[in-house]
């Protein structure tokens, strides 16, 4: 049995954050990557914002970028969820929506009695 039931070790602080979070489930949603602007707009944060997340995320593993130029345009940075990082964050959602469910099946069970004192 589980001494701490509440502690959820299944749940990585990395993700645990909301900039971090919008940042990878948008790059989960495009696997192709996307431009740092594109991504700025989509998640709602500043550049250094942005910036100070996608550190954060690149230090360990969970998104790589890389500086592109497409024809006639000027470079731009994209930024990948790489294969581990995606890995990692669908496992967290995973966990996460466990959390939820046990919390609304506990929320929805009839309290519990408590012993009349003396």
């Amino acid at each position: 049995m589980n001494d701490a039931p509440y502690a959820f070790p299944g749940l990585e602080r990395i993700f645990h954050e909301r900039g971090r979070l919008a940042v990878c489930a948008c790059l989960v949603a495009n696997p192709d990557g996307m431009r740092f602007t594109d991504l700025q707009d989509a998640c709602g944060l500043t550049d250094g914002n942005l910036n100070r997340h996608l550190h954060a995320l690149a230090e360990v593993g969970i998104v790589a970028s890389e500086r592109q130029r497409g024809p006639g345009r000027r470079p731009a940075t994209v930024v990948r969820i790489t294969g581990n990082g995606r890995k990692r964050f669908l496992a967290y959602v995973d966990e996460l929506e466990a959390v939820v469910r046990g919390v609304q099946r506990e929320a929805s069970a009839p309290a519990p009695r408590l012993a009349a004192q003396s």
